[in-house]
């Protein structure tokens, strides 16, 4: 697939894999995460239409801060699986035309048969886990789990590198008896490379409010940093190598 339709472009991304990164996000999401940060990605339709050729003329300008710093390029969301087709044609050209490293960053509510050929020029999968309880995860994502978690047991299956995501909310994921869950389930994953945690933030509060919706979070604080090293503490005692 030639032609893609984006959100935005990052062209020097230090936290969506190693090294400096072009980070394409694209649009359209399946989840509604009522803490994201990336509000007017949802629509499938939204965002600009743009070719590959012309995404590989840009990463072109910059890419000696990609090469020199073992960087490469990054698809995020929006969530990229929805336009898999799109992403593997990228990747591949990335990967073959230039030596580039590909990372895809995903929530994982993925069709595991959609994505097969995408995750063959996908060199690390950066995999966001809202929670790891069922319920709690279809109030705080409108979705079940279940896709997430088969699709975490296909890439270990594989083989597939994994970063893991987790956001530390107050009162939603900070739950030390969820976060231990979580931490132990991640031990039956020997793919999985970090386990990256994230404080949740206000800063796409504006997005929502832009577009004239209310918040749904509206009122919760970032997280104090003794709960967050504490979370870190906590997948640490299970072995997990962590970076913030």
């Amino acid at each position: 697939m030639s032609k893609g339709r984006i959100h935005s472009i990052e062209t020097m991304g230090t936290v969506d894999g190693p090294g400096i990164r072009y980070v394409v996000f694209t649009q359209g999401c399946p989840m509604r995460c009522i803490f994201c940060h990336n509000r007017d990605a949802w629509d499938p339709k939204g965002g600009k239409e743009i070719t590959i050729e012309e995404l590989m003329q840009d990463i072109k300008q910059y890419l000696p801060f990609y090469q020199s710093s073992g960087g490469g390029i990054t698809a995020t969301g929006g969530e990229p699986t929805l336009q898999a087709d799109f992403v593997r044609d990228l990747f591949a050209r990335a990967k073959n035309d230039l030596g580039l490293n590909t990372a895809m960053d995903t929530s994982g509510f993925v069709d595991i048969d959609k994505v097969k050929g995408l995750l063959e020029v996908t060199d690390l999968v950066l995999l966001s886990i809202k929670h790891i309880d069922e319920i709690k995860h279809e109030e705080i994502t409108g979705v079940s789990s279940r896709k997430v978690f088969a699709f975490m047991k296909y890439l270990r299956e594989i083989n597939k590198p994994m970063w893991i995501r987790y956001v530390v909310i107050p009162g939603l994921t900070d739950s030390r008896e969820d976060v231990r869950r979580l931490a132990e389930f991640l031990t039956e994953f020997p793919n999985i490379q970090i386990v990256d945690i994230l404080p949740y933030h206000t800063m796409g509060v504006y997005k929502w409010e832009a577009m004239g919706l209310e918040y749904p979070l509206k009122g919760v604080p970032a997280p104090d940093k003794k709960s967050v090293e504490e979370i870190k503490d906590i997948f640490r005692e299970y072995g997990l190598k962590v970076e913030l």
